[in-house]
Formats: structure tokens, sequence, C-alpha cells
């Protein structure tokens, strides 16, 4: 009975494991065997020119000074948009899970609207909005008093700016997440706490965050796994500048495989890519053991 049941499970699961094997593994063992290969434009036209050169192209990343720049501008976009994130998604799910918040459902689609919408097309215009004389930030900053900042064009602001973009676009999933959390906390534990005299805030701190430590973990390891795949912000709104300030691996990457047909050394990018994230990822979910969220 056992085996025939396991043999339907098998069953139902196996258009999804094809699929998934066909566009997602297959793909990936591909690319990893093209990063031990010399694969270029030459290559494209006869797989003759092809050749092996073992772990060569994940040696030339390494030494490649600009890797480490592209490396340290994602980290830094990791290590600030990740906090922003969560940060931004619970406190609107608090806000949206409030008694004193009206019409909810409004607030819910309104503040989830950003993720649902193209990044291509919201990018641009962001960047319009950014735009050093004519943009609408600086017209509002001007009317205070404040002078015009060259918001895509320092090095310095251009990744907060992107970072601030990020964080407005991504949100709202991770809320839609934490707002299942709250709504799973039972109401007694809030109930007995105002009975013992515990304000709002105590109640946050001692209910409402441990409750929801499990939940901002998973929403944490999402966001920061995105994180590490940032292209199309960069891309769209700074093309990796100025001076390089906003490239990301990612980028790197693109360009190698696709203005320079590096296709070998743009694989190798990847995965190098993937190790740093499979490592940070394994960093949080150590943290999460010992607090005893995973």
């Amino acid at each position: 009975m056992k085996s025939r049941q396991a043999l339907a499970g098998w069953m139902f699961a196996a258009p999804a494991l094809i699929v998934i094997a066909v566009f997602f593994l297959l793909p990936v063992l591909a690319a990893l065997g093209l990063s031990f290969t010399d694969f270029d434009i030459y290559a494209l036209a006869s797989l003759k020119n092809l050749r092996f050169v073992g772990l060569a192209n994940y040696l030339v990343v390494l030494r490649m000074g600009l890797f480490w720049k592209a490396l340290g501008n994602t980290l830094y976009f990791v290590a600030v948009g990740v906090p922003l994130s969560v940060a931004a998604a619970l406190g609107a799910a608090l806000l949206v899970h409030s008694r004193l918040a009206r019409w909810k459902g409004f607030f819910r689609v309104a503040l989830f609207t950003p993720v649902v919408t193209n990044l291509v097309a919201v990018a641009v215009i962001w960047k319009y909005l950014f735009q050093q004389r004519y943009g609408v930030v600086n017209y509002a900053l001007g009317a205070l008093g404040i002078h015009p900042l060259d918001w895509l064009g320092n090095p310095h602001l251009a990744m907060p700016t992107i970072i601030l973009f990020a964080v407005w676009k991504n949100f709202g999933y991770a809320m839609i997440i934490v707002l299942a959390g709250l709504q799973a906390i039972p109401g007694e534990l809030y109930e007995a706490a105002r009975l013992d005299g515990a304000g709002a805030w105590r109640q946050l701190r001692h209910i409402t965050l441990p409750m929801l430590g499990p939940t901002l973990m998973t929403v944490g390891l999402l966001t920061m796994v995105g994180y590490f795949q940032l292209f199309a912000e960069p891309y769209v709104i700074t093309e990796g500048g100025p001076l390089q300030s906003t490239l990301s691996v990612l980028y790197l990457m693109y360009n190698q495989g696709f203005d320079w047909w590096n296709l070998g050394l743009a694989s190798a990018i990847a995965f190098v890519l993937f190790v740093f994230s499979l490592a940070a990822t394994w960093v949080l979910v150590r943290l999460g053991r010992r607090k005893g969220w995973v």
C-alpha cells in the first residue's frame, strides 16, 4: 500500500521534476562544464576552437581586481539592503496588522504593488526622479533650501540610491510573509501581557520579535539570496558607474559573457559568486540556529 502511495506521489511530482531538470539542472551543469573551458566567440563559430583549461578561469577571476571591486559592491549592497528590507517589511506588516489601521486591504495592495511592477520600467522612472538637474527629488530638496545632489553621478551616493530603490521595490513580498507570521501569534499572549501592565514596546520586544524569529530568518535568507543577484538596477540606472561604484558581480559576469564573449570566464564568475552566496547563507543559518530560529 505504501509503495503504491509513494509511486503515485512520484508520478504527480514527475512533471515538475522534469521541468526543473530540463530548465534548471541541465543548464547549471552545462555552465559548470563551460567554466572549465575557454569558450569564446571563436568557439561559437566552431567547437574545434574550444579547449579545456581546467581551473584557469577561476584563477583569472581570483586575480582580477575588477572582480574584487564588484564583489565589494555586491557585499555592500547585501549588508545594507537586507537589514533595511527586513526592517521595512516588519514595520509595514506591523502597521497593516495594527488594530488602529483602517482600510487594511487597500494598504496591503498598495504596499505590495511595487513587487509586481516591471523592474526595468520603474528603474527608468527612478533614474529620472533622482536626475540632478530636473529630478523631482532634487526639486523637493531645493524647495527646502538644500542644494541639489548628484545622486547617480557621485560614487558615494549612487549605491545608496540603488539600495533605496531595491528596498522600495522588494519589501512588499517580505511584508506578506511577516504579516502571515504576525497573524499566527496567539492573541492570548498579548492579552496576558496587557494584564501584566506591558506596553506596546515591551509586547513588541518580548512577544512579537521572539515569535517572529523564524519568519524573519526566512525573510532574511530569501532577501539575501536575491540581493546577491544584483544586476538590473545598476544596469538600467547607472550602468555600473560612476567609477564602477555600482558594478556588481552579476553585471561583471554579463560584461564578460555578452560584451566580450568570454563565456567560460563568465561561467567561472557565476560559480565563484555562488560560493560566496552559499557561505553567507551558511553563516546566517548558523546564527539562526544559535537563536533557535532554525
